[in-house]
């Protein structure tokens, strides 16, 4: 028989929430510079009562405080930065509660800023030079409608992959024009004319052959590379040289002029770069790393390493002591209970100085957890830092154990964080990689078997390029114990092809 009831159970259960404090330290920690720049200047403008440090308070601010790169305990423990009670430490906030971004030893100010602020200078991008350049031909009302669809449609390669049927039917749902889908390709073709040459083409045998027709060259070499594109596109795509030099009837160094002329070509008309675009893909490196020898070392190894932390545009922030004035007027009327209004207005004080305050504290835990991470990967990878190679095998588990941090805290440390070095701005994802083990039974990074495997696929014989298995061999002789299968996934990671398309004609 069913029963049926209401009953009551009591459990158990083990749940970690965390602070909002802590929320905010994990979202500044993965932030890199740039973006830790531009969330400042959010804050700023969210709480008044949090601040900028002007420069002549900022150098005496410099001279009161201890290194803030000296190592406390529990440095990186949750803290509770304002008591409870209605109660405020003014003098405790306003002594020891600054931020200071600009910290001896970190980068000086470019010098600069008051460029920062022009606007950039407006340079068209391709849509709107290829609909200028769609004025110029001789279009009639429904072909232009056919034009504006092509160029709306293309992909980021310049290739336009719609169906001209869905074309048709769009212009005649939308606009009332009757059109073909002759008249499409018709277009397509004019606009195949256009600068960049094949833009808006079918495919890449489509595309190179635009370009090849559209040369002023009118040679042998031409000719050749024409008839190969459109009448030979399986060989060529496949590198069957032998097939090529019989039906073409060419000999090995014609079809290798022809295979240079081809190679010479735009495969992605479309990706063409925009200047405003280009001016802003920068880098900004979060860190940089030296190694200062030590004086009188005449190339001995006696030397320290120098990590600095870029914070050359991050302001010292502070909380306002204009608030002390207004929290003093608010406690001056001691007599009696708060009206309505005095209690919001010390309300509204209290949580934006939690809030300035945990905002500050955030930050200075970043900057310290970021440093200890950095000075790890560096003892890591001292040798690498100090001759630019030797990188040895390390995982977000060797520097996590250090420093005493989660790995997924070291995760989002070295997740879009770059280093300047004197050897070039690399990644702080570049120094962890896999390890391998050499017959000596030494551990070698990965990344070092990359390297060299990529120097023997440059100094290959291109009309006889080493299979996998060759390099795999090589490498074996070279005291690396490595599979063929391994030797593949690399030479993937690597962007090579298989050596049957890496062939060249001698």
């Amino acid at each position: 028989m069913l029963k049926q009831g209401q009953n009551l159970k009591q459990s158990q259960s083990l749940q970690q929430k965390l602070s909002p404090q802590q929320i905010q330290y994990i979202k500044l920690l993965q932030l890199p510079t740039i973006g830790l720049e531009q969330r400042i200047k959010e804050e700023l403008e969210l709480n008044p009562t949090l601040e900028e440090i002007s420069p002549g308070e900022e150098q005496n601010l410099q001279e009161e405080m201890a290194d803030p790169w000296e190592e406390e305990s529990g440095s990186d423990e949750e803290t509770d930065p304002v008591d409870q009670n209605d109660e405020i430490d003014w003098e405790e906030l306003l002594e020891n509660r600054e931020y200071e971004g600009n910290t001896p030893g970190n980068y000086a100010s470019s010098g600069n800023e008051e460029w920062r602020d022009l606007p950039n200078p407006y340079h068209a991008n391709l849509l709107e030079e290829l609909e200028q350049q769609v004025l110029l031909l001789d279009l009639d009302e429904t072909e232009i409608l056919i034009a504006d669809q092509i160029l709306g449609s293309l992909d980021e390669d310049g290739y336009f992959r719609r169906d001209p049927e869905a074309v048709v039917d769009n212009i005649a749902f939308n606009h009332g024009a009757l059109c073909s889908t002759e008249d499409v390709e018709r277009v397509r073709r004019m606009i195949q004319t256009l600068e960049p040459a094949g833009i808006g083409s079918r495919d890449l045998q489509d595309c190179l052959l635009v370009q090849l027709e559209a040369m002023d060259r009118t040679d042998e070499i031409q000719r050749a590379a024409i008839v190969m594109v459109r009448d030979e596109w399986q060989a060529f795509e496949r590198k069957h040289f032998d097939k090529l030099l019989n039906r073409l009837d060419l000999d090995e160094q014609t079809l290798k002029e022809v295979f240079d002329l081809v190679r010479g070509l735009d495969p992605r008309p479309g990706a063409v770069s925009n200047p405003e675009e280009d001016s802003q893909q920068y880098i900004d490196p979060d860190f940089e790393v030296y190694f200062e020898p030590g004086e009188g070392s005449d190339g001995d190894e006696t030397g320290n390493f120098v990590i600095r932390l870029n914070q050359r545009n991050v302001p010292a922030l502070r909380i306002s002591p204009n608030y002390k004035e207004m929290w003093d007027d608010l406690k001056k009327d001691e007599s009696g209970k708060p009206n309505k209004s005095e209690a919001k207005a010390r309300s509204f004080i209290k949580d934006k100085i939690e809030s300035a305050q945990w905002f500050i504290e955030s930050i200075r835990q970043r900057q310290n957890t970021l440093m200890r991470t950095m000075q790890t990967i560096v003892a890591l990878q001292e040798e690498f830092f100090t001759y630019g190679e030797g990188l040895k095998p390390m995982i977000l588990k060797d520097v996590a154990e250090r420093v005493n941090l989660d790995i997924s805290t070291i995760s989002r440390v070295v997740n879009g964080k770059y280093v300047q070095t004197s050897f070039g701005v690399f990644e702080l994802k570049y120094f962890f990689t896999e390890g391998l083990e050499t017959e000596s039974g030494e551990d070698v990074s990965s990344r070092e078997v990359k390297n060299l495997l990529q120097d023997m696929i440059d100094g290959e014989d291109k009309t006889k390029p080493l299979s996998d298995q060759a390099l795999t061999d090589r490498l074996i002789e070279k005291g690396f114990k490595v599979a063929r299968r391994t030797v593949s996934k690399y030479r993937e990671q690597l962007n090579i092809p298989v050596a049957r398309l890496r062939r060249q004609i001698g």
